[in-house]
Parts: C-alpha cells; structure tokens; sequence
C-alpha cells in the first residue's frame, strides 16, 4: 500500500500521489503548502533535487560549480568522489562546499587551472534513512584551439568545373559551428549551386567567373567561450572559356589548371557522400541529417525518398537547398534506406544510405518513492527501454546491492524488487541503473516505513462560498500510515454521505458537483486508520448568481449626437458588486463625453470613432457576467456604390433519384454581389458516425446547380453547398435533409495484421480495425482465424467484437503460425483476407555456444571461435551471440567494487568474431552467449587467455637538472603505459653547435629499474640532444626528446654585479603595445642561453609561447681583466698618441696576411651611423627559430688560443657597443640593423683585441 499526504486543492486529484513526493519537493507541485509541523515531525531518507548535467563543459575563464541539492529529514550530510575515488575538498584549498548543501565552488580565477579539475565527480547525500547519489557528473574545460599553420596555394580553374574548398576546423569542446565569409565579415552567398556541407567545406558544383575572389574565409565560432578562429583566406581564379585562347592555352601548363575535367556540360556526379550507397546511425530523439551534394553542369536538383516508406509529415525539413535531409525526433521506426537522387537534364544518379537508428535507455517506468508503515507490503519498479536492450542493477544507499546489506523484507526480481512486512530497518534509498553502450539512466528512489495515526491538515472551520447550480469542492488534506480511510458527514449528528449525489476524490476531497440552496451548511471529515482517528468542520454557503437583467442594446445613431446604454444587475444580497464599462473590450476614452450614471453609460456628441462594442462587465467576488451591444455611427451619404463581397450562401436544397449507392442533389444560387461565381462546393455531414463533421464531397463548376453525387453503404448523409467567386467563399447553406443508404458487407479487411507473441506461451493477434464509415453496415466484428504453419491442423476461428486484439493462449514457444483478420458485419462477410504469417512468443535461449576458443592474433587482437547452438534451443529468432569479456584485476585495482565488463554483439549465425582494442600484456575471461528477441540464454564456460607483451608508451616525462661544466644529470618517469615488463631504457645524445648542426650520436643502454641518469664528461657550454625511449621483450617504445645547456666555462662568466650567474631563472618583464610585432632586448650577457616568453592578454584570457636562444660568446678572460693592467694603459696612450705608428703596423700586418680588414673599415665609413647586418654573419648569438629546418651553416666557436678572429667576432654584440638598432620578427628571429663606429685591434697572445672599452661595452646591455 502506498501512503499518501493530501494537500489542500480546490482542482481534482489527477490520480494517487505518494508522500514521498510532496516531502522530497518541498511541495514544490502543490497549491498549498503542507503542515510545517507535519514536516518537522517526520523523517525521510535524503532526495537528490538538483544536480549538474551529465556531461558538463565549463568555461575556464570562470569558477567551476558542480552542483548537488538533496532534502531529507534530518539535513543530509554531503561527500564527493572524484574519478571513483573519494574527494577530500578539505585538501584543496581552493575547493568550498556551499553551507547547507553538497555543490562545490572551485575557485581556479585566483589560481589553478580548469584542466586540473577535470575528471567524472558523483554526489552522495546521506542521512540515518539511507543515501542518495547524483549522476556521473564529468566536467569538461571548454576549448577552442587555434587553426593549424598551413599554406594555401591560389587555386586557378576553368568555368563550369567543380570546386571544393576545405575547412578542416580545429576540434574544440563543444564542436564550432562553422561558415564562410570574406575580409570584410560578410557572408558569402550560398545557393544550389554554391553551399556549405555538414562537415564545413564548401562545395561548388560549378563554377562561374564571378566566384573569383581572393578572400574565402572559414571561420569556427566556439559559443562557450565566446571565441572566433579564422582560417587563412583562400584565394580562387576562374578563366572564362573566352579568355582561354590559344596564346594563353600555349602558355599554360596543365599543373596551372585545377583539374582536368572539361567545361562543357556534364551528368551529375556526388562530391559527397563517395559511391553509391553509405550507412548513417543516429540515436533515438535526435535531429537525423542526411546529406548529398553533387557537381554537374548544369547544376543538379536533389530530392530524397524513403526506399522501404514515406518521410514523417511533420518532423521532416529539408535544409541547405534540399541538400540536407533532417528528421527531428528520430526514432526506430524511422530506420531504412533512404535515397537522394541528384538529377540535371544530361542524367540522374541515386545515393542509398542506411540508416539505423540506436537507443540510449529512455524510462518506461522510473523508480517511485515508496512510502509503507511497519508490516506492508510493497514492489519498487524500474523499468527502461533502449537498442540495445539496457541492463538493469540496483544499489542500496549507492552500494550494489550485491554487497548491501541483506534485508530479510526485500527480494530482487530482475526489475523489480519486492518488499514484504517491512520494519523501520527496511527504510533505505535504492538506485536503479539502467545502461547500454550509449548511455545511462540512475534513478533514486527511497523506502520510508512510518506507523503515523492521522492528521487533517485542512484548517478547521474553514469556509467554502459558491455560487449556487456550480460545483462545490469541500477540502479535507490528510495524512497517516497506514494510509488513513476517509469519510464524510453533513451537520454534527448526520449520517455519512454516500456517492449519489456527491464524488469523492481520493485526495480526500468532496465534490458537490451541482450546489443547491439545501447543500448550505456544516461538513465533517473524519480520517481513520489502525493508529487512530482524526476529524475536522468546514462550512459551505451557496449564493444567487449574478444575472443582468436589463442589457445594453444595439444602436444606430447619427454623426453628433447623444446615445446611451442601459444595464441593470441583480445580485446576492451578501455579495456586493462593482459594473465596469468596456469598449472593443478596452478601457473606455479618457473623454468627458463618456459619463457613468448608475446603471447607465452615457456618450455625447457622438463621432466616428466611438462605434464600436460596449460591453457592461459585472464582478463579485465568487462570479462575473457580461453583456454587450454594438454602436453604428452613420451620416448622410449619397447613393450607394455597387458592393464587391464573397456570395451569399445557396439556399433551397432538394435531394432526388435516391439510389442505393447515388443520389442528385439541387440547389438555388445566393446573390453573387457583383462577382459571378466560379463554382460550388459540396459537403457531406455522416450523422451516424461523425455527427457535427463535414467533409468533402465535390466541385462543380459555377453555372451548374445540380450534381450526381455517389454514396457509401450505411452512412446517414446531410449536404451543404457553398459558393465562390473571385473575392472568396461564402458561408455553407442550410444543411439538406437526411438520407440513409442501406447497409452491405463490409468491402474490405482490416489492414497491418500481425503475430506477435508476448509470452512464451502466447500469440497476440493484432490489426488495424475498419472506421465507422468502412464497417458499410451495423454490427461489425471480425473473425480471427490462425493455425500453425508447419501442421496439419484445420484453422481455428473466433469472432469478436470491433476490437484490435486477440490473444491465442497455450500455444508452443516460438512457432509459426497462419493468421488472417476477416471483417463481417449484420450483413455479411467481407472478401476472403489475405493470410499472413506471425510467430507465438519466444523464450530465452536454452543452451550455451559450445567448445569456445580463443586464438590471440596480437596484443591488442584476439579472435574467438564457438560452435553454434542447436536452432531449437534457440527458442526464437536468432539475434546473434554475445561475447563477455573482461581483464582480471592486478593489484591496483583490487579496491574496485565490481570488474567491468565489455560486450560485443555479432549479428546472425556468426561463430567466430574479434576483440579489438585489447591491452598487452593482460590476463582476459571471456565468455559466449546466444541472443534472441526475449534475451540473452546462458554463458558458455569462462574461458582465460593472455595477450603477449607490446612494446611501452613513452616515458611520462623527462627533464635534465643540476647541469655543470661537464655534466647533465638526467631524471624520468616510467612510462604510463609498461605494456610488458621492461627490459630497459635507452638514451642516445648528441652535441649541436653554433650553427645547429648535430654532432655523433652517443648510444647509452640504462637499466631499466633506473629513473636518474648523470652524464659526465661532456663539454662545457655546449647544447646536448637527447633521445629516451624504453624497451620490453616486445621492441622499443616511443621516444622521447629534450634538449639542454652545458654551464659556461667558469673563465667566462661575468662578475655578479652585471647581473649573470644567479643559478636561478630570474624573469624580466617588460610591458608592449599591442600593435608592436617585435621588441630589442638590451643587456643580455655574452655566451648564455636566454628563455624567452611573449604573452598576449585579451578577451579570451592570457595566451603565451617560449622559445629559447644563445647569445654570441664572450671574450676571453684575459680580455675583460687587462684593462686594470699598467701596460695596457700605456700600450692605449701609445695608441693615440702614434697613429702613425698605428697605420704602419697595421699595414705591415695587412701585407703578412693578418686578420685585421682595413678594407672593410673603409667601406665601413662610407656610412658610419648605419651599417646594416650582413646575410651571413647577422644572426643574433647564432640563434635560429625553432620551426626553421633549413640545412645550417657549419661554423665554430672562438679558437682555443682565445685568438678573436673577424669571423668569429662580428657577430658578437660587445664589438657594436650602443649601436644597436633590432627587433624581433613574429617568429622570434633577430632583425634589423646595428649602427655606430667600431674599431678592432688585431689580439693574439696576450695582446688585445677587444673594443675600445670592454666596460663600456657590457655597460650597452645594462
């Protein structure tokens, strides 16, 4: 027995509502809220009310909410697991549980990123009643990723030919929604020609040279984050066929031309879908698109077909100029092969596609809170729908009820669990999970056993006023458990009323549904049940209705002068009433010429525009009537232009020649009013059958006033004529008198005659029986006859009445039988049916598929043989066999409640199949199982194999620390993925020089229990290469790549002060307009590597790239420390003081062959404030973008006699001092020129060579 709260409501209970409903809502569906004690009395398990979508996609830039409302009595307390596990929000500072209830608030704009917190979040809300448990909630940041770089070459073509221009959006989260426009944000036009397909890309089927532009543009707009990406403009030439002359075509080589097809007209070919047939799954309930474009010349037409039937009238569009086929709704029945056919006037090609339509589970049944007091008995119910069939498990308070705690009350069937004599123990919530490979139903539905006496929640004494000849509903709001028994009593000593003339609602309510004078007086509600009793006084008065007696009348007054309208009301005389006066049910005119006086209105100096309707309304508090009167204001006018209106209606309608199955029917024309009529039409009334429903009969045409018209047996036919003409139809006529034709034989049968079983002990007969205006005669029936097909068995036949059905009982499991549906009727019997061949119910499966084996072809790959069932213990018809298939659980997921298990479906008599997308290196069990339409039958014998290792994913990370002079030291990870056991590790390197060539490659073999790696010996400021990848018995993994930095020799490193050598990245920032493309960087240090980020900051949130680059190297360390030397200041005094000396030497060392270019130092003055860099030597610290791959050029580094040589030091900053004039392209390259003299002094032993003043130099970079 359910227990049941009744509200207080003045509508009609729609049916039994259980308690739980109303308290696990908060009474959000009813009109009046409950007890508040009543609520604070009792207890309940917790309901989970409010909950995130499944499948939920944040918006990174804001906070993440994860919701999860649940109400229960006491308050639930509330838990969270994350990716199955339990999540402690009180570990992460940044996760906040709301007060009072279970959603989370992240806080990720302070810090933290989205994609931390991705991952498949479930709610628990638990009380001392049980535990209720939210969806699987997975959280998905939203993306919408940048276009991939690509080149786009112009595209040049002949007209007439077919073009497509790709889109390939990048994959975001939701999908883009793509178009195409130009530069200027205009859309491109689109036609039947020219349109843009499902996938993005636009197609051409043809193209014309006005389709010549330069900027064909693909956008992706990513609604969630309120974000557009743009594609790189696509640029397309179409020569006209006049332009094509033979100088040009001379000229032209056949790669200048897109494509080889020839301009002139062509039959239709497809641009998609490819060949000619393709098959198409879609899910139940969603938008089912089919797509066909096609190129041709001229262009084609599409249009669709069903093969195997008709398109669905009201679901069914069609979009993209015919193109696109869509069906809204889609459902099973909605599979079949559906053909687009693209037709021009040189052919027509047909395209089949396939389609099958799937199923998530959908409720046929959701489990029902479940209300019982202590020793009732009660069934929980879940039952759900889906293709595949879904699976149905419980849970208890979230736990699979496998492993709950046994309940002596409580029996499991299927789909069902039973309870019997349950105790306050018993209360619990139960989940019930329905799922198929396309999704999932969870359903909460709890068991509460209360032992409550009754309560009246109807406030006492409470009073009920109607007005009188209208229903009177007397509220009487309960509550109890066991459910309370309710009666009613008139007056304090009255006995209890009964049915006639009063209904009562199982809500408790008593309905009066006509209220007289003598219903006036007091009513007494009394609930009962084993606990105790309870009652409650209301009062019901019945009052006068409202009535005017006196209403306004029409008027016809003229232009000017005074009209007024009467209406008197009379009223109860308990019930004060208030009379407004309406205009075309308006307020009146804010005018003084409108005056209220009593029960008049009054209007003066009437004009044109005060015709109208006046209505008086009269309003009390229980009732409100109207009336209303028409107001023509008329003038003088002179005589009347002829009137243009649809005709009057025909009139005069005579029936003659009465026949059995014909009748002429003669009628006089109506006024035409000025339009001659074209035509009559005829409708026919079918009294007997559809009373108040005309139909059409005929038309004839305007100058003819008689028609023969044909007749249907049995049918009590009325006619009415209409006349039309040019301006439109006038009103039917009068109808015609009756006339009954005489009953026949029915001259058909039912149609869409099936047999189905719906047990394995039955046959269900089903049809589609005849209307009334086909049975042709009274007394319609219909003899169902049936036999089975393979006996010799005479037919069996029963007659029944006009009905849809027939269940043949005790028949065999799944055999064929012989049906046929014959209509008869008081007459006769239709013609012979036609037989028609069904099958009585099916049963499960018998037998399991035998001598199962399995033979595994890799390690991911397994094929599975079986020996097909006996077709007899199939039981029905043969669906296919299914294979269970799981992978033993290792000792990482020993504390997982249940395996999960996977299925595959062969379709048919197959008897072998493969499993695909196995993990190496596992342990699987499999078993089979064949399928019919009932179900599954038993499961083969488990059967074990092994797949042999595969090679190991890459190593998870890799990362080089505590870099020396000499040495890298090397830390990883093992791979996410072994796949096997590893053997080892690999490691090979290589140096790259200054000009980014790659030296030997040095080939290490590391065991494979190792996760750190010192390399020693290496050379001091020098860029490693690294490659690392593991190995197991299979082969080698992935590998993966890294590079780093030798320290600088110690010789080299500048003193603190300049700001070099911290051992700790020290980030400078500086701040760029936007509309900059590059940036110098000043102050760097020679002979160092630099990690260089630039960032962007918008709209969409701050978006960043690094690179890293090296400058040139430094001096030799004698060269910084001889400025402090005496001799050097004395050498530089010498300097300026002998030039001549200077040029002596200097021409000297020219003559022997040294290093110093007097040449170029003169060249150089030819413009000393600019000398722009030169190709070769104008790297900035032998850098070169990343993404270059171009062959570099083979350098080296500074002698190791510290000799500075022109080639060497050109490129080095020092040598410009504050010359510099750069920025930095889009690509992160050095550009631009470096202005300012220089002068170099030949240095070899311990002579210098440096600038002028090294200080000064570095101080350049400072």
């Amino acid at each position: 027995m359910q227990l049941k709260i009744m509200p207080k409501k003045k509508r009609l209970s729609a049916g039994r509502v259980p308690l739980i409903l109303f308290l696990c809502q908060m009474i959000s569906a009813l009109d009046v809220p409950l007890d508040s004690k009543l609520l604070e009395d009792l207890v309940q398990p917790p309901t989970i009310t409010q909950q995130s979508p499944k499948d939920y996609i944040i918006d990174p830039r804001e906070n993440i909410v994860i919701q999860c409302e649940a109400k229960g009595k006491p308050p639930p307390s509330f838990s969270w697991t994350r990716n199955g596990t339990h999540f402690d929000i009180d570990k992460d500072p940044l996760v906040t549980m709301k007060a009072g209830s279970g959603t989370l608030v992240i806080n990720i704009l302070s810090e933290g990123k989205a994609e931390t917190y991705e991952g498949v979040y479930q709610c628990t809300a638990r009380n001392e009643r049980g535990a209720a448990i939210s969806n699987n909630i997975v959280v998905r940041p939203s993306r919408s990723p940048l276009w991939t770089k690509e080149k786009l070459e112009p595209i040049t073509l002949r007209s007439g030919q077919s073009l497509v221009l790709p889109c390939r959006p990048p994959i975001g989260l939701p999908p883009a929604i793509i178009f195409w426009m130009d530069n200027s944000f205009q859309r491109l036009p689109q036609s039947e020609r020219v349109s843009q397909g499902l996938n993005g890309d636009l197609y051409f089927s043809n193209v014309l040279p006005e389709d010549s532009r330069e900027d064909y543009i693909c956008y992706a707009r990513f609604n969630h984050t309120q974000t557009i990406q743009q594609k790189q403009p696509i640029s397309v030439k179409v020569i006209s066929v006049d332009e094509l002359n033979d100088t040009i075509a001379a000229n032209l080589s056949d790669t200048e031309v897109y494509g080889a097809k020839s301009s002139r007209e062509r039959p239709p070919t497809f641009l998609t879908p490819e060949g000619n047939a393709s098959n198409k799954e879609e899910l139940r309930g969603n938008v089912l698109s089919l797509e066909c474009i096609a190129e041709g010349l001229p262009t084609p037409i599409i249009y669709w077909i069903k093969e195997d039937g008709t398109l669905p009238t009201n679901r069914t569009f069609y979009r993209n100029f015919q193109k696109t086929l869509q069906i809204t709704q889609v459902s099973e029945a909605d599979s079949g092969k559906y053909q687009c056919i693209a037709k021009n006037a040189l052919g027509v090609i047909h395209h089949t596609i396939s389609v099958t339509v799937k199923a998530a589970p959908y409720w046929i049944m959701a489990p029902q809170n479940l209300v019982l007091s202590p020793g009732e008995d009660g069934a929980l119910n879940c039952r759900a729908n889906g293709n595949p069939k879904p699976k149905i498990s419980w849970l208890s308070n979230g736990v699979p009820i496998e492993i709950a705690p046994d309940d002596p009350s409580r029996k499991i069937n299927g789909d069902t669990i039973m309870f019997s004599s349950v105790q306050e123990r018993s209360s619990a919530v139960y989940q019930c999970n329905a799922s198929n490979e396309y999704g999932y139903l969870l359903g909460n539905a709890f068991v509460n056993v209360l032992a409550e006496p009754p309560r009246i929640l109807t406030s006492t004494n409470t009073l009920y006023q109607v007005i009188a000849n209208r229903p009177a509903l007397l509220d009487c709001a309960f509550f109890g458990s066991p459910l309370p028994s309710i009666e009613w009593f008139k007056g304090t000593k009255g006995s209890a009323l009964h049915e006639d003339p009063y209904v009562f609602h199982e809500n408790g309510t008593l309905e009066i549904p006509v209220a007289q004078k003598d219903s006036t007086g007091t009513y007494t509600c009394v609930a009962k049940n084993k606990l105790g009793m309870a009652k409650n006084e209301v009062h019901l008065e019945i009052k006068d209705p409202t009535r005017i007696i006196k209403q306004p009348e029409y008027a016809v007054v003229q232009r000017g002068s005074t009209v007024s309208f009467e209406c008197k009301v009379k009223h109860d005389h308990t019930l004060i009433p208030t009379v407004t006066w309406l205009k075309d049910h308006g307020e009146l005119p804010s005018d003084g010429r409108f005056t209220i006086d009593k029960d008049h209105l009054v209007v003066a100096d009437v004009s044109d525009d005060d015709g109208g309707t006046y209505t008086c309304v009269a309003n009390t508090t229980l009732d409100n009537v109207s009336a209303s009167a028409v107001l023509s204001v008329v003038a003088p006018t002179p005589t009347p232009a002829p009137i243009y209106d649809v005709p009057n209606p025909p009139f005069d309608l005579e029936l003659t020649d009465q026949l059995d199955k014909s009748v002429q029917l003669s009628w006089t024309p109506g006024d035409d009013n000025n339009s001659p009529i074209t035509k009559f039409i005829i409708e026919y009334e079918n009294a007997m059958h559809e009373a108040g429903l005309w139909h059409h009969q005929a038309e004839v045409p305007g100058t003819q006033t008689r028609a023969q018209l044909k007749l249907s047996p049995y049918v009590n036919y009325s006619f009415r004529v209409m006349a039309e003409n040019s301006l439109g139809r006038s009103s039917p006529s009068e109808a015609s008198e009756q006339y009954l034709t005489k009953a026949a034989e029915p001259d058909k049968n039912p149609m869409m005659v099936e047999g189905l079983g719906s047990e394995p002990d039955n046959l269900v007969i089903t049809w589609q029986p005849l209307n009334g205006f086909e049975s042709n005669g009274p007394g319609l029936q219909y003899k169902v006859s049936w036999r089975q097909k393979d006996g010799d068995d005479e037919w069996t036949s029963v007659i029944v009445a006009n009905v849809s059905k027939y269940i043949v009982s005790g028949t065999p499991t799944f055999v064929p039988y012989l049906i046929k549906v014959q209509a008869l009727n008081d007459v006769g019997f239709a013609p012979e049916p036609a037989v028609v061949m069904g099958h009585s119910g099916e049963d499960l499966p018998m037998v399991a598929p035998g001598n199962v084996h399995v033979t595994v072809v890799n390690s991911t790959l397994a094929e599975v043989h079986w020996d097909p069932v006996p077709l007899k213990s199939v039981r029905g018809h043969l669906q296919g066999y299914r294979i269970y298939y799981w992978t033993d659980q290792n000792s990482s997921k020993r504390n997982r409640r249940h395996i999960e298990k996977k299925i595959l479906t062969f379709q048919g008599s197959k008897t072998h199949g493969m499993l695909p997308g196995l993990e190496p290196f596992s342990h699987y069990t499999l078993n089979v199982r064949v399928v019919n339409g009932k179900g599954e039958g038993p499961a083969s014998p488990d059967r074990v194999f092994h797949t042999p290792e595969g090679v190991p994913s890459a190593p998870s990370s890799l990362k080089i620390v505590n870099p020396t002079l000499d040495s890298l030291t090397l830390e990883w990870d093992p791979p996410s993925h072994p796949n096997g056991i590893l053997t080892e590790y690999t490691l090979k390197y290589q140096p790259i020089n200054s000009t980014h060539e790659l030296g030997p490659l040095v080939d290490l073999k590391i065991p494979a229990n190792k996760t750190r790696w010192t390399l020693k010996n290496l050379n001091f400021s020098t860029r490693y290469k690294f490659y690392f990848y593991a190995q197991t018995s299979a082969g080698s993994g992935s590998q993966i790549t890294e590079e780093a930095v030798t320290t600088v020799d110690e010789a080299g490193i500048l003193p603190p002060d300049v700001g070099a050598g911290k051992g700790k990245e020290e980030w400078r920032k500086e701040i760029v307009n936007g509309s900059r493309s590059f940036f110098g960087l000043k102050g760097l240090m020679p002979g160092t590597a630099y990690k260089v980020r630039v960032g962007a900051e918008g709209d969409s949130g701050f978006v960043s790239s690094e690179d890293v680059f090296e400058t040139g190297p430094a001096m030799a360390s004698r060269q910084v420390d001889i400025a402090t030397q005496g001799w050097f200041i004395g050498l530089m005094c010498a300097v300026a003081l002998l030039i001549l000396i200077l040029l002596i030497v200097c021409f000297i060392r020219r003559n022997k062959g040294g290093k110093y270019p007097v040449k170029e130092k003169e060249d150089a003055h030819a413009d000393p404030e600019i000398q722009p860099m030169k190709e070769d030597d104008g790297t900035f610290g032998e850098y070169s973008d990343a993404e270059d791959h171009k062959p570099l050029k083979k350098g080296s580094r500074t002698p190791s006699d510290r000799t500075v040589k022109k080639e060497d030091s050109d490129d080095s900053l020092v040598d410009y001092g504050e010359g510099v004039n750069g920025q930095f392209n889009e690509d992160g390259s050095f550009i631009g020129q470096y202005s300012g003299k220089k002068e170099k002094e030949p240095a070899e032993g311990n002579e210098s060579s440096e600038a002028p003043s090294p200080v000064n130099a570095m101080n350049s970079f400072v």
